[in-house]
């Protein structure tokens, strides 16, 4: 499968690279070592150099038993970092993994050219709208309930048909 993003056409067909970049102080992987624009800008670099053909850049935490934060914290941590990432690297490719749908629609206007939504909507309804006004690709993940509760009552049997059948239902 062949894909227009940004007018560039790539082919899905060859298997693509995801760089991840946290800009969130507790993100699980790297501790928040890039909460400051030019350590992220710096490390949004060194992806690039080292192969990635996209990078996914999320400003909460989605971590089990994260807390949620709010629209304008989430704005506060992304919107410098992506205003100065649209001059420095003007055609890079990068996603932004929110499941909010003002941070979406902020971040395409900034460049995002790919929105990886966690929640597939379920946590705001509004974000469906926002992908199809711009036409952006869209990664829906399955989760259950949210990054508070999630490993609350986890799945135990079934995995698969359970996700499976989640797929199906957002259909």
């Amino acid at each position: 499968m062949k894909l227009s993003i940004k007018n560039k056409l790539i082919d899905f067909n060859k298997p693509k690279i995801f760089g991840i970049l946290n800009l969130s102080p507790n993100s699980f992987f790297d501790g928040g070592k890039f909460i400051k624009v030019d350590r992220a800008l710096k490390q949004f670099e060194k992806m690039l150099k080292d192969g990635a053909d996209f990078i996914d850049i999320g400003a909460e935490s989605s971590k089990p038993g994260s807390k949620r934060i709010t629209e304008k914290e989430e704005l506060k941590r992304l919107i410098p970092f992506l205003e100065k990432l649209k001059i420095n690297f003007p055609s890079a490719l990068f996603s932004v993994d929110t499941w909010k749908s003002k941070v979406a629609e902020e971040s395409i206007l900034r460049g995002a050219s790919i929105i990886n939504d966690i929640s597939s909507s379920n946590m705001d309804k509004k974000m469906m709208n926002v992908i199809s006004k711009y036409k952006v690709t869209y990664i829906m993940m399955h989760m259950k309930n949210n990054p508070e509760t999630m490993q609350k009552y986890p799945i135990k049997s079934n995995s698969i048909n359970v996700v499976l059948d989640f797929f199906k239902k957002k259909n």
